[in-house]
């Protein structure tokens, strides 16, 4: 059985997209509950992948960012929104300001 998933520790630069949409995109799996295996498949890509992403190394293409905004019930713009506070304890699974 794996580790329960951790939100992220810091906040992303808001000049850095591939950071804010890597910080978003973790913190909404967390919130889910959902391993990066489980986000990987309900979006048919590689764990790796999610992984790389969550971690700024990919330049992530919109075809991309809408199979991640589609598993994860969202708007795709708002994966690429500044987050304006740390993440708290106790998250919200619909994350209504995010």
């Amino acid at each position: 059985m794996s580790a329960k998933p951790k939100p992220p520790q810091s906040l992303p630069a808001s000049d850095d997209p591939r950071g804010i949409l890597g910080y978003n995109l973790r913190l909404l799996r967390v919130a889910r509950g959902w391993s990066q295996e489980r986000l990987a498949h309900a979006c048919d890509l590689d764990r790796s992948y999610v992984s790389g992403v969550e971690r700024s190394h990919w330049n992530v293409s919109l075809g991309n960012i809408e199979r991640f905004a589609l598993a994860l019930e969202i708007e795709p713009w708002r994966l690429l929104k500044p987050p304006v506070a740390p993440p708290v304890a106790c998250l919200d699974v619909s994350l209504g300001g995010l």
